[in-house]
């Protein structure tokens, strides 16, 4: 009975011991909507670790204790090294924080903003800065012409 609680020990240390999320190497730029939204994650992570300690902490549930100081970590370190950044207002350019309408070589039309790592979320239209198709049409204008996985891409708007 004794080799059984040892193992079920074993195991929860083992799953207590998750490894850190990776940081970008890149510049963690951010619109102000993204620094916002890290924020909220950075308060949220907060609110867990105090849970996990008043639960018990690390001798009630490693998991969640381990779980939680990792996202602190996390989330922490990515608002510590955000950047706010906004387009300069440089009308009819891609930069980063725009909006931009492409037309792909099939007759595709596709509008995305370009924002940072943490906030990008294709299916809501957005895309990460250091994504191909953003590093593509940055600094570009309407009816520049790109290519992006061998397939050209036009401009044909930017907001």
């Amino acid at each position: 009975m004794a080799v059984a609680f040892t193992r079920e020990e074993d195991y929860e240390a083992q799953a207590a011991n998750l490894p850190d999320r990776p940081v970008s190497t890149q510049p963690n730029l951010v619109t102000a909507t993204g620094l916002a939204a890290i924020e909220a994650k950075l308060a949220a992570a907060r609110a867990a670790y105090a849970a996990a300690q008043t639960e018990g902490g690390i001798a009630a549930d490693r998991t969640a204790m381990a779980r939680a100081t990792r996202d602190l970590r996390y989330w922490s370190a990515r608002r510590g090294s955000a950047q706010l950044t906004e387009p300069d207002g440089a009308a009819g350019r891609v930069q980063f924080g725009t909006t931009v309408e492409v037309e792909r070589d099939d007759g595709r039309r596709q509008v995305f903003r370009i924002v940072g790592e943490d906030e990008a979320d294709p299916r809501a239209g957005s895309v990460s800065y250091v994504s191909p198709l953003a590093r593509a049409v940055l600094g570009k204008g309407v009816d520049d012409v790109v290519t992006v996985n061998g397939a050209a891409v036009q401009v044909v708007a930017v907001s």
